[in-house]
């Protein structure tokens, strides 16, 4: 079965994938629902999500290779995230992926896997 989302990587590389997280982070850093879930200094986690959505779209695993397997929702447990962080997540996210022109052609296949991996990540009742 083809995915689409794994084939990302080698028609664009790694550069959109730092782009794409530096566009989410400078609008979770404004986010009064979404900041207080991170740690004052996102250096860390942009360096993981990025990582993590290279391996995910096809690209070296390094973020396995530093931090095992993803296990996103077990690492997320800590964190409140009902339907309104989802949401938020998604509203940013996809105002990122409006901004990196390079995954212009991907952002269907893109925005359907942040779609489903936000609806995934509810781990509180509304």
């Amino acid at each position: 079965m083809y995915d689409p989302v794994g084939a990302v990587y080698k028609a664009v590389g790694e550069a959109p994938f730092y782009k794409l997280v530096d566009e989410f982070y400078l609008r979770v850093a404004a986010d009064p629902l979404l900041r207080p879930m991170y740690p004052e200094d996102l250096t860390l986690p942009k360096k993981h999500l990025a990582q993590f959505l290279v391996q995910r779209t096809g690209g070296p695993t390094t973020y396995s290779d530093e931090r095992g397997h993803p296990r996103m929702r077990g690492r997320h447990m800590p964190f409140k995230i009902g339907q309104a962080e989802r949401d938020a997540w998604m509203k940013h996210m996809t105002e990122a992926l409006d901004q990196v022109p390079e995954l212009a052609e991907n952002r269907q296949a893109l925005w359907d896997f942040f779609d489903n991996f936000a609806t995934f990540m509810i781990n509180q009742p509304g």
